[in-house]
């Protein structure tokens, strides 16, 4: 990570205190927010431990502690895929998180990966502009793939040479990605790094040897996409026992 990057590693005992961490986190921002007089943007992402925090954000412990008219929802990535699709990420969003928080319609910001691509990428892009200008989120929950992805910026794809554009349409000729899913809309680097905290959530053992490589590794950006979110603000690795392996609070 560059100098300008505050990095911190938080390594939990379980997926759980993974997710309770990452909530706390969450909450403390939201209400930072409210004091700065300012809507609160946080950026979701697609995944089972990110699912896992929307319900928990969601339940009777978590949902009061939020003023959710003053919190904006936009995503980080989408498949282009139908709006209510079991594989898309707002579908799985809306389910676990918008269906049962008092957050106006108008604060949630979806990706249309019901539209062509390259339409749904620019008109995200825009809207990005119109939103941040030449800022980026208050925090961006991150996961990271087993092959060191990270958001839809994935090994040796076009999106991970975008020089200005926030958002862009991305092909990824992989197989092992679910069926239908080769065209994604995502977040560039130039975007992401523009943010004041970026979150990114580990869990399990077929992470370890990735996450040694990614944090200690040398850098190569087009096999480790990972390796390119670089913020202006901070960076939290919220990892599990058994994703860090050698890695210690």
């Amino acid at each position: 990570m560059e100098d300008a990057t505050r990095l911190h590693i938080r390594v939990s005992p379980t997926p759980a205190t993974v997710v309770e961490e990452a909530a706390n986190m969450i909450v403390a921002c939201a209400n930072e927010c409210v004091k700065e007089g300012t809507l609160f943007s946080l950026f979701l992402s697609g995944g089972s431990t990110p699912k896992a925090l929307y319900e928990l954000l969601s339940s009777p412990a978590y949902l009061s502690q939020i003023d959710w008219r003053g919190v904006q929802l936009f995503f980080g990535d989408e498949r282009c895929v139908a709006i209510d699709s079991p594989l898309s990420n707002y579908a799985m969003a809306k389910s676990a998180l918008i269906d049962n928080v008092p957050i106006p319609a108008d604060n949630v910001y979806r990706m249309k990966g019901e539209l062509d691509p390259q339409q749904a990428a620019k008109e995200y892009g825009e809207l990005l502009r119109d939103q941040f200008q030449d800022g980026g989120p208050d925090v961006l929950l991150l996961g990271m793939g087993d092959d060191g992805h990270t958001a839809s910026l994935f090994p040796n794809t076009s999106a991970l040479d975008e020089p200005k554009h926030r958002c862009v349409a991305n092909y990824v000729p992989f197989d092992y990605i679910p069926a239908g899913t080769n065209w994604r809309i995502t977040l560039t680097y130039p975007f992401i790094n523009q943010s004041r905290r970026v979150v990114i959530m580990v869990t399990g053992k077929s992470k370890q040897k990735r996450m040694s490589e990614v944090l200690e590794g040398p850098r190569d950006i087009r096999r480790l996409p990972i390796q390119g979110v670089k913020p202006v603000g901070d960076v939290f690795w919220m990892i599990d026992a058994d994703a860090a392996g050698m890695f210690e609070e």
